[in-house]
């Protein structure tokens, strides 16, 4: 799950911080946040996948399904 948020962000050319902003995402989540999500050190909720679909345009069932 991590590498597939990472290569969204990648493929939208954003850094971690700039994708929190464009998602919307309160103070709450910053640069470390999006790392353990990429690193799999964390899950997002399903809100923050979403918002990771939403943005890309990429179906959500395509990043959560292995």
């Amino acid at each position: 799950l991590g590498e597939k948020l990472k290569q969204i962000r990648e493929a939208l050319g954003l850094s971690q911080s700039e994708i929190v902003r464009e998602m919307g995402l309160t103070d709450d989540y910053e640069r470390g946040t999006i790392s353990n999500y990429e690193n799999d050190h964390r899950e997002p909720q399903l809100f923050v996948l979403l918002k990771y679909a939403r943005l890309s345009g990429v179906c959500l069932d395509d990043i959560v399904d292995d």
